[in-house]
Formats: C-alpha cells, structure tokens, sequence
C-alpha cells in the first residue's frame, strides 16, 4: 500500500501561482512514478502531469506545457506541481497518483492506470 496526501491548493487570482505537494508513506516511494490529475465539478478527471521514478522524465498536458511543472524530492518521499499563471479554468481538485515504475511510460496516462490515489486538494482561481 502507498497512502498519499495532497496538500497545498487553496484561493488565488488569476494570475497567481500555488504549489501543491503530495506526501507519500507505505512502500518505497522511488519504486513507484507519481502523476497529478485533477477534477472540475461535471467534468472527468483529467491528466496533468506526470514523472518518473527517477524525476528524470517528466510528461505534461499538451495545454498546461510551460506553466506547470512536476517534481519529487525521494529522499522526502515527496511530489510536487508548481503551477504559474494560474487561470480560472484551472479550477479544479488536484489529485495526485502513484504507479508501480515498470507501469509508467511518458506520456498522458489515464486514471485507471494508476495504482493508489490521495484524497484531492481544491484549487480554485478567481477572475
């Protein structure tokens, strides 16, 4: 089991930045890629990020490309997403996943490929 916890989201005007970071305990973290998706109310859950075991391949929503970047720190067990000129379709729950490495691949997964999820943190961004 990887148990994840999101924290970080909160309200910002558009335009603003916010850094989310995703703690993660249980089983080695090094051993698993992270990936941040998030949820707007009515809409499915969509793919944002994604990076490698090692932090050295990273993989981003075509749209989000330049204004937010994925990074982990495995010796704090640790995934972050800075995310930069913030705007109100960015308005979302942000969740990030975990998956087994020899699963991932650089490219826009999709939820059902992910393993063990966090419980969310809400972003919202005010126009």
């Amino acid at each position: 089991q990887v148990q994840l916890v999101e924290s970080g989201g909160g309200l910002v005007q558009a335009g603003g930045s916010l850094r989310l970071s995703c703690a993660a305990s249980g089983r080695t973290f090094s051993s698993y890629a992270m990936g941040w998706f998030r949820q707007a109310p009515g809409k499915e859950r969509e793919f944002v990020a994604t990076i490698s075991l090692s932090g050295g391949r990273t993989y981003y929503a075509d749209s989000l490309k330049g204004r937010f970047t994925i990074s982990r720190d495995n010796a704090k067990n640790t995934v972050y997403l800075q995310m930069n000129s913030l705007k109100p379709e960015d308005t979302a729950v942000y969740y990030c996943a975990a998956v087994y490495g020899s699963h991932w691949y650089p490219g826009p997964g999709l939820p059902r490929e992910y393993d063990y999820w966090g419980q969310g943190t809400q972003v919202t961004v005010s126009s």
